[in-house]
């Protein structure tokens, strides 16, 4: 028995340790990615600023902000996903190695103690597998490619709202199908900075999501019944580049020619309404 739960916990190591391989190689086309655009970013801007010398007016300035603002947002993501990584399966993966070692002196000496060890020891795997699971869904949803947005979205919005304690709806209207282009992962990231804002400001007791899939446009619309907030203050601070978080999602549905609405006030709740017309 006790061979046969060694052998089963280092399997399970071995799959740990693979996900997590597969997890740094995701990290470094991310790397790759950003890195790209942010040389793209740097020549455009550069030829901004060129062209400012010779004529310096609002639009210059204003490219240049809208430039400052992307390369910030970069920033802030590879920050997030590093420190992810830190806290959460680098860690988890040490203390396997640390367990593992333990297991190694236990052999032949003590097995009332193995057992113990070894069932901490396949309970650690299990947790490790799950955070680098998550962390990869986080970078990007393998459903979201394999099936769509509308089967990723009403699973996640379930887990997020189980996982937070509060109550989530997804509503489809329309002919559930796939969207071209980047129009998926896009409104995925909107939605889901969305629901991050409604688990860490709003205090809401229930979210609700609706996506419309019309013939020649998609609208997503996140109503949440939580403490809301002034909206002149919200505009005031992404004029000074404090709200990271929705310029991060104006951005988004911009760069998909679409539009983002907020509409918010003090105690009664938030209605984001994101519009992306379809080619």
């Amino acid at each position: 028995k006790v061979f046969e739960d060694f052998t089963e916990a280092t399997t399970a190591l071995a799959l740990a340790e693979q996900r997590y391989e597969e997890l740094g190689e995701r990290r470094t086309e991310a790397k790759d990615r950003l890195r790209a655009l942010r040389e793209d970013l740097q020549l455009v801007a550069e030829a901004a600023r060129d062209a400012a010398v010779h004529s310096p007016d609002e639009e210059a300035v204003t490219f240049r902000n809208a430039s400052r603002q992307v390369f910030q947002i970069i920033e802030e993501e590879r920050m997030r996903i590093a420190r992810d990584m830190h806290d959460g399966p680098a860690q988890s993966m040490s203390n396997l190695v640390l367990q593992a070692e333990i297991l190694e002196r236990l052999v032949g000496r003590n097995p009332d103690q193995m057992l113990s060890e070894l069932q901490d020891f396949k309970n650690s795997v299990r947790n490790a597998l799950e955070e680098t699971r998550q962390l990869i869904f986080d970078l990007r949803p393998m459903t979201l490619d394999d099936l769509g947005l509308v089967p990723t979205l009403r699973k996640y919005i379930k887990e997020y709202g189980d996982k937070y304690g509060f109550t989530t709806r997804f509503n489809v209207v329309g002919e559930e199908r796939r969207l071209g282009g980047n129009t998926e992962g896009t409104l995925f990231r909107i939605i889901q900075e969305a629901l991050t804002n409604v688990q860490k400001h709003a205090h809401a007791r229930t979210a609700e999501i609706t996506l419309n899939l019309g013939k020649d446009r998609v609208l997503a619309v996140i109503r949440d019944d939580g403490q809301g907030f002034d909206m002149s203050k919200v505009e005031s601070n992404l004029a000074r580049n404090r709200n990271l978080g929705l310029i991060s999602m104006r951005e988004r549905a911009e760069l998909e020619r679409g539009t983002l609405e907020i509409k918010s006030t003090p105690g009664k709740g938030t209605e984001i309404r994101i519009e992306v017309r379809l080619e």
